[in-house]
């Protein structure tokens, strides 16, 4: 087969692939959303039959644990969050508001000067921005939930995600090796490196990624809780699970929790700090302790790739997409190191064909 058939093929089943992932996406998430758990928690039944424990034995210790912590945290904490985020969501336009007020207020006559004595009336302009903001958010988020489970339901998403992961943990070592057997016999070689180089970045920032956000979202939630920051709990466990893109959790829960204590504690300075120290120390916790221990600087995702990947694979694929942006990130970004590898020692960009270059190796 010559080199454009192979690439035609090649190129052809990658097509059919995202095809068939745009046409099936709405049935898609269980499977998806196992596979992921399936991956994520691999190292840990791989661990225990290391240390003994049969495989089935270790998979059902493992996806059984997985499922009483799900359900002690929905039982304890889901409806808990609910009611914060209800509560959050009602009171945030009156929040911005007060902050503008409380910006106008003590610098009126500054602000006299730049327009006039008539000052613009922004506090019904911020309300509406904001009151618009969160209903786009909220259409966002349902379009998101609607193209990722428009034909399944909540109770078959719980079901069949722990079984399909159970299944695939299961056989997780006889399914690699059955996947290697079809690779091509003259590039399995290269094809095997590629998917161990992907295989190291994704394990290394999804399930670092991971811990990471886990400690952080302790950290923060218990932190702000104890400060008496209105809201504490919610904006914490955001804080940490938006952090799984670097540096935007940070950011965004800063943002939103020195603006709530502001409006909170005004006009005590000292709580205000309080609020902003914290961010801070889980800052540089997170660059110096957590970041460097768990994930590495090796990962080779840019945060900014990494944000561009999820809002693309999400916009295609709705809530699947989500699942599957960080796994096609690793590998588009590993397949795309090569591909420049390769064009930088082609002639297209030495200028220098292969056979001279050769020749001049072996003088």
């Amino acid at each position: 087969m010559t080199l454009q058939k192979q690439v035609g093929f090649w190129i052809g089943g990658l097509l059919v692939l995202v095809l068939t992932l745009y046409v099936l996406r709405g049935m898609l998430l269980p499977f998806v959303a196992g596979l992921a758990l399936a991956y994520f928690l691999n190292p840990l039944v791989t661990h225990l039959g290391r240390v003994g424990l049969p495989r089935v034995i270790g998979t059902m210790l493992v996806i059984g644990t997985f499922i009483v912590i799900f359900i002690l945290l929905t039982i304890l904490i889901i409806p808990l969050l609910g009611n914060q985020l209800t509560a959050f969501v009602a009171r945030l336009p009156g929040y911005v508001v007060q902050l503008q007020a409380l910006a106008t207020d003590r610098n009126r006559e500054w602000l006299q000067a730049v327009f006039g004595e008539r000052l613009p009336d922004v506090s019904r302009s911020v309300s509406e921005l904001v009151t618009q903001s969160i209903g786009w958010i909220g259409g966002f988020l349902q379009g998101l939930w609607s193209g990722g489970a428009a034909f399944i339901s909540l109770f078959s998403l719980f079901v069949v995600t722990p079984v399909v992961a159970f299944y695939l943990l299961r056989d997780w070592p006889r399914l690699m090796n059955k996947i290697d057997s079809w690779l091509p016999l003259r590039q399995r070689e290269t094809i095997l490196e590629l998917m161990r180089e992907i295989d190291v970045a994704l394990a290394a920032f999804v399930r670092g990624q991971a811990s990471v956000c886990l400690a952080l979202m302790i950290f923060y939630s218990v932190a702000l809780t104890g400060a008496g920051l209105n809201f504490g709990l919610l904006i914490g466990l955001s804080t940490g699970a938006l952090s799984f893109v670097p540096y935007v959790g940070s950011l965004t829960g800063m943002i939103l929790a020195v603006g709530v204590a502001i409006v909170q504690f005004w006009p005590n300075w000292t709580m205000v700090f309080i609020v902003l120290g914290i961010f801070v120390i889980g800052q540089f916790f997170e660059a110096y302790v957590l970041y460097p221990n768990l994930v590495g600087e090796s990962v080779g995702l840019h945060p900014v790739w990494l944000l561009f990947a999820l809002f693309a694979f999400a916009a295609l694929f709705g809530f699947v997409g989500l699942l599957l942006a960080v796994p096609m990130a690793a590998a588009i970004g590993v397949l795309t190191r090569f591909a420049i590898r390769k064009y930088l020692a082609s002639p297209l960009y030495t200028g220098v064909p292969r056979a001279e270059v050769a020749a001049s190796t072996r003088d």
